[in-house]
C-alpha cells in the first residue's frame, strides 16, 4: 500500500450550535461518545463553509455561523490508519452558531443527534478535548480562548490563554 502523506496540520472546525431555547446540539458517535458537531476542512473550502457543511452532514441542521470563541492546537502526532503513516497535529476553530432550519437526524458518522440543555452538556461529553473546548464556550467573554493540548497517550492540557 502506498503511504499517504498528510499536511503538517489538519485544519478542522466545530460549532456550539444553539437553538431558540438555548439548548446545545450534540452528536453521538458510533463509539458512543457525545461530541460537538464538526470535522476537517476540505481542500479549497473556507472555515465558515466547513463548519456549516459538517454540522449539516452530521445533524441535518442548517446554521448561521457567528464568532470564533476558541482556537485549539492538538500538538501530538500518533500512528495513522488506512495507509496514513502518521496523523499530524490538528488546529481546530470553534464557532458559536445558531440554528436556522432543518430536521434533526443522525448520519453516516454518528448514530444520533440531540438538543441538550446547556447545564447537561458536560455530563454527556466524555472526551477531554471536547470538554475543555465546551468549557471555553461557557467562559467566553467576547475574546477567543486559545488551548494547547495533546490527546495521546493521554489527554493533557498544556496551555490556555485569552486573546
Amino acid at each position: 500500500m502506498t503511504e499517504k502523506i498528510l499536511p503538517a496540520h489538519i485544519v478542522a472546525t466545530a460549532g456550539v450550535v444553539l437553538n431558540e431555547n438555548g439548548e446545545v446540539l450534540l452528536v453521538n458517535t458510533y463509539q458512543d461518545s457525545w461530541v460537538l458537531p464538526g470535522g476537517e476542512v476540505e481542500v479549497g473550502e473556507n472555515l465558515v463553509d466547513a463548519v456549516k457543511r459538517e454540522i449539516f452532514e452530521e445533524s441535518g441542521i442548517e446554521v448561521e455561523v457567528g464568532e470564533v470563541f476558541c482556537i485549539s492546537s492538538n500538538t501530538c502526532t500518533y500512528p495513522g490508519y488506512n495507509g496514513v503513516k502518521t496523523v499530524p497535529t490538528k488546529v481546530i476553530f470553534d464557532f458559536i452558531c445558531k440554528e436556522k432550519s432543518g430536521i434533526l437526524r443522525g448520519s453516516d458518522e454518528n448514530s444520533v443527534s440531540a438538543w441538550v440543555p446547556q447545564d447537561q452538556v458536560l455530563d454527556l461529553i466524555k472526551a477531554p478535548s471536547n470538554r475543555v473546548r465546551f468549557q471555553a464556550f461557557l467562559e467566553y467573554s467576547g475574546r477567543p480562548i486559545y488551548l494547547e493540548y495533546i490527546t495521546k497517550p493521554v489527554f493533557e492540557l498544556k496551555g490556555k490563554r485569552t486573546f
